[in-house]
């Protein structure tokens, strides 16, 4: 692996202080082979320190293989030599290493400060370990270590991963002086377990706040639907921080209150700063929301004239916009000009032409996808499946529901169920349709149902049409579908008491048909 070259301290032995600085100073531009290179050429003065410094330079690198063969050679090891081994596994999500290091640490005798818990918890994070973190808890209070800012934070989001409030909020209290990371980190909890008024009240008694505390408490209001007092936050800020604008927008169009989304970057263009790409993502996300091709012509100006680099998540939100705004041109357009395509990519396209009945490109983008070796997921099946039900393609909707399981190991979820009845049903296949549904191996809920429903309404079938809206109304009572479609099928078939009793029964469940709606934009301009 190294290249060994002529060292100018061949002839000369460092002293420990001497060879420390040059290792040090080689592995700080990045020289990893002339460090190693001065460390071999100096065994007599080598101390600890030098073969930390070595080991360290090899775990930056993440070459992890290298730095275990230097450990076990080590013939003296301190707490800073086992700590360096724990931050190295933990940076490379080896939590199986780091839990064995700690292991061999502890039997060699060796005690563990507050760095060595601080690495090791944040190493079990969001992984099997994390349920030690408790007991290493109980070791780092037998132990009489001091609960310092770092360890009490990596503590905190160690119980809050394990859902316990109690423990989170006994670990703040026993930090000696809290810094803003605890508060930031408790304030993450509240949040996180719906106490909204105690994480405003931590947010208040914070004796400094950061950009991380403040966009903690919009996301926590936000994760809650609390869009209101979200804004009311960003509104307090003093200081403009994209992030928080950004994490505002995008709250919004989480919620689906796209109107306000698109409002909010007005605000934000006009007095706010200047917008990156995840900013653009969401804005794009809500111009798909509402259909606002306008507008989403004027943000995809905006993003040329701010030079954003379109990366792959920003050309897809753009063809996912143009493609649900009904131009489907643009949109492949933007799809071919993509240097890299991901999953979602296709997944937008796809979708697009089902959406636009374009059935037979939806099914040959999806081949075209899959000659490429990206794998298809859950969504790409409903878009695929969706579009034959939209082409009246039967067959091939059979085919490729099929190959979920058998060839994509694939289980089909209610949906997938939902999109074949829905296609059963366009065809004029009912029976084949409910046959379908009885052999699902799940109990089929009300959009399986609505499915046949609609159907039924499409080709007036009373009979079918009858059953599928009691289905319905023992899993939903006062759905408005069941009353309107079977009022439909009943006048269809002329069965003017039925249409009248559902009328009545409209009115005095007072359930309502779902009203049309129509989005008119104005000239408004934003760039």
């Amino acid at each position: 692996m190294f290249t060994r070259t002529v060292s100018r301290y061949k002839f000369s032995t460092l002293s420990t202080v001497n060879l420390n600085n040059t290792i040090n100073g080689h592995l700080h531009n990045g020289n990893l082979n002339a460090a190693r290179q001065v460390f071999d050429e100096n065994p007599h003065t080598r101390n600890v320190v030098s073969w930390n410094s070595i080991i360290n330079g090899y775990m930056r690198q993440s070459h992890w293989k290298y730095a275990e063969e230097l450990f076990d050679k080590m013939p003296q090891k301190d707490v800073v030599s086992w700590n360096t081994m724990l931050s190295g596994f933990r940076q490379a999500n080896h939590p199986e290493k780091s839990f064995k290091y700690f292991l061999e640490m502890t039997r060699a005798h060796e005690k563990p400060n507050e760095l060595t818990f601080a690495v090791l918890i944040s190493a079990f994070l969001n992984t099997g370990y994390s349920l030690l973190i408790p007991q290493l808890h109980g070791r780092v209070v037998s132990l009489g270590l001091n609960l310092n800012d770092s360890l009490g934070s990596a503590l905190m989001r160690g119980y809050l991963e394990l859902r316990d409030c109690k423990g989170l909020c006994r670990v703040f209290d026993e930090i000696s002086v809290k810094d803003v990371a605890p508060w930031n980190v408790l304030i993450l909890g509240f949040m996180e377990f719906g106490l909204t008024g105690e994480a405003k009240r931590a947010f208040t008694l914070m004796p400094v706040k950061n950009a991380f505390s403040w966009s903690s408490l919009i996301n926590g209001y936000i994760k809650n639907k609390m869009l209101r007092e979200a804004r009311s936050v960003l509104d307090m800020m003093t200081e403009n921080d994209v992030v928080c604008w950004t994490a505002m927008i995008k709250g919004y169009v989480q919620w689906e209150s796209f109107v306000e989304a698109l409002e909010l970057f007005v605000v934000m263009l006009n007095s706010g700063p200047r917008p990156n790409h995840f900013t653009f993502s969401s804005v794009l996300d809500a111009c798909a929301g509402c259909s606002s091709l306008l507008m989403g012509n004027q943000v995809h100006s905006c993003i040329l004239k701010f030079g954003i680099v379109l990366d792959v998540i920003l050309s897809t939100s753009l063809l996912d916009m143009y493609a649900k705004c009904g131009d489907i041109e643009v949109a492949y357009h933007i799809f071919q000009s993509m240097p890299d395509k991901n999953l979602v990519s296709w997944n937008s396209m796809i979708g697009g032409y089902a959406r636009h009945g374009l059935a037979r490109t939806a099914l040959e983008e999806f081949e075209r996808m899959v000659k490429v070796c990206v794998r298809p997921d859950e969504i790409t099946f409903i878009n695929v499946l969706s579009a034959c039900g939209h082409g009246g393609m039967v067959e091939e909707g059979e085919r490729i529901f099929n190959s979920m399981n058998l060839k994509y190991s694939i289980q089909p979820e209610m949906e997938h169920y939902a999109c074949i009845v829905d296609l059963y049903g366009k065809a004029g296949q009912l029976d084949k349709a409910e046959k379908f549904i009885r052999g699902m191996p799940f109990e089929p809920d009300v959009i399986v149902w609505g499915a046949l429903l609609g159907a039924c309404g499409l080709h007036s079938c009373l009979e079918t049409g009858e059953s599928a809206a009691s289905r319905i109304y023992k899993l939903q009572q006062d759905h408005p579908a069941v009353y309107t479609m079977l009022s439909k099928i009943h006048g269809e078939n002329e069965v003017w008491n039925s249409v009248a009793q559902m009328k009545k029964m409209i009115r005095s469940k007072h359930a309502r048909k779902q009203k049309a709606g129509s989005w008119i934009e104005s000239h408004t301009r934003i760039v």
